[in-house]
């Protein structure tokens, strides 16, 4: 059985648009926030590809990140559809944009990362991505704003001026000390360690707490 619509037109006989994946990897590197960025067919762009038939997103923008960056096992979520017919000059692209945060460590050391600032990037994009970036940022500040280290950026075990200052490059702006410190006390619990910080001060280090996670 063939499907039709109301004029007896049958699916096939619809125009339909290329359909792509585009993924916003964002680090926290040298106390600023960057964003992972790939050369594309015209310029700097976020890691992405188009959907294979009977491709699921997921698998699509994991194959991107793969292929385009050199990236696996990396956690990612959908952040929206972008959709203007106008958006890619070779035609009629529809993409989800996904987002994502990792521990600059843990990406390769050739990738090119470009410094984010009051939430784009300092160097435009290509296509839409710019406000894609804009949209993972935002993202990743929600996130932040009520836990103390949800994608792991510090490792197990950070100091709270640590802490503090990945949560000040996520939010863009310095963070009252004090008022920091009492947030983040019923996220995080200490290991009774001791480390070396600044000035040669030993300062405690902690760890989200388990039920956090």
């Amino acid at each position: 059985m063939v499907w039709t619509d109301a004029q007896g037109r049958a699916l096939t006989d619809h125009p339909r648009p290329s359909v792509a994946v585009d993924v916003a990897v964002l680090t926290v590197l040298d106390g600023g926030l960057r964003v992972l960025v790939v050369d594309g067919p015209v310029g700097r762009a976020l890691p992405g590809t188009f959907l294979h038939p009977g491709e699921r997103l997921a698998d699509a923008a994991t194959r991107a990140l793969r292929d385009k960056a050199g990236v696996g096992d990396l956690a990612f979520h959908q952040l929206g559809l972008y959709d203007d017919p106008a958006r890619d000059d070779r035609g009629w692209v529809l993409s989800m944009a996904h987002g994502s945060a990792s521990a600059a460590h843990t990406l390769p050391t050739d990738a090119e990362l470009v410094e984010v600032v009051d939430g784009r990037p300092v160097h435009p994009l290509a296509f839409d991505h710019d406000d894609m970036v804009v949209a993972a940022v935002l993202d990743l500040r929600a996130r932040y704003a009520d836990d103390a280290d949800p994608d792991d950026l510090l490792g197990d075990r950070f100091t709270l001026l640590e802490l503090r200052r990945v949560h000040e490059a996520i939010a863009g702006r310095p963070l009252p000390k004090d008022t920091f410190r009492r947030r983040m006390l019923s996220h995080v619990e200490g290991t009774g360690e001791l480390v070396t910080a600044d000035a040669g001060r030993p300062a405690e280090l902690f760890r989200r707490m388990s039920d956090t996670r």
